[in-house]
């Protein structure tokens, strides 16, 4: 299987007329009826976080951030991190942008700690949005190397390239409209 790394301008241009603005953000992603869990740091809600939602809707997702949730506490608290928690347990998939901001993100391993214990390993997966991440060794975020992630790439079921959701492990990859829909 042959595979590309994702990169931010990748991202974008396949979300192309799907791009979510920041005050759409609390319209577009809901509390209910999520079938994604998308982990990100604030300091990307400028640019990276919209195209990733627009690309996901793109492929069928329906996409739940903090930011939308009115339920979550004005003020972070516990209260914060026992909603999240109900949050990442309620959508089937969860999803992390990775970008340059992840690592300085105190709720980015965190909300992973979560998901890892509450889903399987195949309902995790990352989509990375810095530069050439395909074979990333993840300095700093060495445990991200445990976890599929969403490339761009060849695959054997498939005459063109698709995203897909790669299982590295095992060179493995599932489409990711079918990945976003598969109940495991």
């Amino acid at each position: 299987m042959k595979y590309f790394s994702s990169t931010a301008s990748d991202i974008q241009n396949f979300s192309r007329g799907v791009i979510v603005e920041d005050h759409e953000f609390e319209k577009k992603a809901s509390v209910t009826g999520s079938d994604v869990f998308l982990a990100h740091s604030s300091a990307d809600k400028k640019d990276a976080l919209p195209k990733a939602i627009g690309f996901l809707m793109k492929h069928g997702a329906r996409v739940y951030i903090d930011k939308g949730d009115k339920e979550l506490p004005q003020k972070t608290s516990a209260e914060t991190g026992a909603k999240l928690k109900e949050r990442i347990a309620q959508c089937p998939k969860f999803i992390v942008l990775v970008t340059a901001n992840s690592k300085n993100s105190r709720w980015i391993p965190w909300e992973l700690g979560v998901a890892d214990e509450k889903k399987r390993i195949a309902n995790v997966a990352l989509l990375p949005d810095v530069g050439n991440q395909a074979n990333a060794d993840w300095p700093e975020q060495e445990y991200l190397g445990l976890y599929p992630r969403i490339v761009f790439g060849g695959h054997k079921s498939y005459s063109d390239p698709i995203w897909m959701v790669l299982d590295h492990h095992n060179n493995t990859g599932t489409e990711l409209g079918k990945w976003l829909k598969q109940q495991t």
